[in-house]
């Protein structure tokens, strides 16, 4: 795969205790809160070679269609990686699991036809600067698929989510914030947005301060308009 030059940091991020929490969850996830309905339409229709960034266990690989030469899945925390390189080996298309942060890509520019953020604009230090990385490594015209939870419910909920961001949810989560607003994040980076729905999730079930979530799909400009 070619890299940038310079040095990439191996472990960008370090949360031994979230990760294993994480993988346990995120695997119940799959059937109990419908995650892997999710990843089918996330990543229906993709083709050419994707970015994954913020891979996670790689949860995502076996969703992959065929039509996807290669999946270059980056991913910062080490025991996550582990799990995702383990995931990758299972994939039907070819996945190579890579170290590094999302703002700072150890990747050339324009190299890909797709991106893949799921679950991750969320905990991302620097979200203007992660996305401003997926712009350069997109060629013109290549998509970015997202599904991200966020800001969302009324004025009560709200208020619940900044007090959890200001306080305790970051330290409790591996940095992951529950108010962000992802959808306006790539418009305000320069994408362009497609079509995008709000889901609740679990569904079924109480709504939580990660409850609210967006599925879409946005662009990179093309070059010329």
């Amino acid at each position: 795969m070619p890299l940038r030059s310079g040095k990439v940091p191996r472990d960008a991020v370090h949360h031994p205790l979230f990760a294993r929490c994480y993988a346990r969850a995120s695997v119940a996830a799959e059937t109990r809160m419908g995650m892997g309905r999710i990843r089918e339409r996330l990543l229906g229709g993709l083709s050419g070679r994707v970015i994954e960034i913020g891979a996670g266990n790689g949860l995502n690989f076996a969703h992959y269609p065929g039509t996807v030469a290669e999946v270059v899945a980056i991913e910062p925390e080490r025991r996550l990686r582990h799990l995702a390189v383990e995931a990758a080996l299972r994939a039907e298309v070819p996945v190579d699991v890579v170290p590094g942060a999302a703002e700072s890509l150890p990747v050339k520019s324009e190299g890909f036809d797709a991106a893949v953020v799921s679950l991750v604009l969320c905990s991302v230090r620097d979200v203007p600067r992660a996305l401003g990385e997926l712009l350069r490594v997109l060629r013109p015209g290549g998509e970015v698929r997202f599904f991200e939870h966020g800001r969302g419910g009324g004025r009560a909920m709200g208020f619940t989510q900044h007090a959890l961001d200001r306080t305790v949810w970051p330290l409790l989560s591996g940095g992951c914030h529950v108010a962000r607003e992802p959808v306006r994040a790539l418009r305000d980076a320069g994408f362009e947005l497609g079509p995008y729905r709000r889901v609740l999730m679990p569904e079924q079930g109480p709504t939580l301060p990660t409850s609210y979530c967006v599925l879409g799909t946005a662009w990179r400009p093309a070059e010329g308009l």
